[in-house]
C-alpha cells in the first residue's frame, strides 16, 4: 500500500513540474533573454530586441502550464500575478493579456504569426512555432 501512495505521489510531482515552453511564429526572427520574457509577460516590454511588436496572450487562469509558467518564468504565484494585472487595470497603467483556454488555441493563434508570444506544454511544441525560452 504504502508503496502505491510512493508512486502515485511521485507521478503527480512529475506532471506538476512540467516544462512549459514560450513560443512566437515558426517563421519569427525574435529572441528574447530570461529577463525579456519576464518582463514581455509583464506588460513592461512591448517589443522584441529587433524591434517587432508584441502581443502577449496567456494560457488559462488556473491551468497547470500557467501556474507553472507564472512560478518558473515571472517568479510569482498565480494569485500574485492575478493581483498584479488588476492593480495595473485599476490604476489604468495596464490591461490583462488575452487568455486562451487550450495549449492548442495558444498554438494556433501564435503560428498565425503577427509579434503573438504565449506559452504552451512542451510537449505540444511542433514545427508551426518556435521555441525562444524553456521553464
Amino acid at each position: 500500500m504504502s508503496a502505491l501512495v510512493a508512486s502515485i505521489c511521485l507521478s503527480a510531482s512529475f506532471q506538476a513540474s512540467a516544462e512549459v515552453a514560450v513560443i512566437v511564429a515558426a517563421d519569427s526572427g525574435a529572441t528574447a533573454s530570461p529577463s525579456e520574457i519576464s518582463r514581455i509577460f509583464l506588460g513592461k516590454l512591448k517589443k522584441f530586441g529587433d524591434g517587432s511588436r508584441v502581443e502577449v496572450v496567456y494560457a488559462k487562469e488556473g491551468s497547470a502550464t500557467r501556474s507553472e509558467f507564472d512560478k518558473k518564468a515571472l517568479g510569482k504565484s498565480p494569485s500574485q500575478i492575478k493581483a498584479y494585472w488588476s492593480k495595473l487595470l485599476f490604476s489604468g497603467k495596464g490591461s490583462p493579456p488575452k487568455e486562451l483556454a487550450s495549449d492548442a488555441e495558444i498554438k494556433a493563434k501564435v503560428a498565425a504569426g503577427g509579434g503573438v508570444v504565449g506559452y504552451i506544454d512542451a510537449s505540444a511544441v511542433d514545427g508551426t512555432v518556435k521555441v525562444i525560452g524553456t521553464y
